[in-house]
């Protein structure tokens, strides 16, 4: 199902789309799993079954442009969000349980958490603003570039924390990648999709962060926000520190 974007009177109009998704698990609560940019639903392959062992029901999605689900060149992360809450609409008749997302699928979680009404939510090294703007043609070859080296052998030599099935995976996410899609969202409105501490929530970060600095953690943990550090991470903590990662989430809880 697709809305149509318009544009009038200077209005802009959401569009919104069914997004592809992955469930796992048939417990009573959702867990809802949002990837970062140039990700993939699979991104969670290892995260899905812990929160399934828990007793969750698990939906991982692929967002616009990524994975499976839909190219659309003219998105901007309010679409993104409503696509999101349609989605899981569609699927579960109540909010889920936790939603978590990762970089700019928490950014997506922010800009949703009103309409999602999750119990719980989890930002996971996710920036608390997006400028918007960004010229579209520079930020479709800069996408276009970044891709090329998510080869299987790429991420094998530059990610030396990945498994050869993490390496699989993410090159596959790369390979489905829809830079157009993503350069649109870029060059779109940005916005601040600060959390708060409504409904309860986490942020979890490496230390030090390119994406969440000190100042915007000390922000968040002013606005409510439990803010856990895992010292010496990357950017996709549950890859290179699952351990560490997963007991920063059942600490919390």
């Amino acid at each position: 199902m697709r809305d149509e974007l318009i544009l009038a009177t200077g209005v802009w109009c959401a569009v919104s789309m069914r997004l592809h998704s992955e469930s796992s698990g048939s417990g009573g609560r959702v867990a809802l799993l949002l990837h970062g940019m140039m990700g993939s639903s699979g991104s969670w392959r290892r995260v899905a079954p812990e929160f399934v062992s828990r007793g969750y029901r698990v939906i991982a999605v692929d967002l616009p442009g990524h994975g499976l689900s839909p190219r659309h060149p003219s998105l901007a992360i309010p679409d993104v969000a409503a696509s999101v809450v349609e989605t899981v609409s569609l699927l579960v008749d109540a909010p889920p349980a936790v939603a978590m997302g990762h970089s700019f699928g928490g950014v997506v979680l922010a800009a949703a958490i009103a309409e999602l009404a999750p119990g719980r939510a989890i930002y996971v090294d996710a920036p608390t603003s997006s400028r918007g703007g960004w010229d579209r043609d520079a930020m479709r070859a800069e996408y276009e570039s970044d891709r090329v080296p998510r080869t299987v052998e790429g991420l094998r030599a530059t990610r030396p924390f990945y498994s050869e099935r993490d390496c699989e995976v993410e090159a596959l996410a790369a390979e489905r990648f829809d830079p157009e899609t993503a350069a649109g969202i870029a060059s779109g409105p940005g916005g601040r999709w600060t959390p708060s501490s409504s409904p309860p929530s986490l942020m979890v970060r490496p230390a030090p962060s390119d994406y969440v600095s000190d100042d915007d953690a000390r922000m968040l943990a002013a606005r409510g926000v439990v803010v856990r550090d895992i010292p010496g991470a990357a950017h996709s903590i549950w890859y290179s520190d699952f351990e560490r990662f997963m007991a920063a989430i059942d600490d919390w809880y």
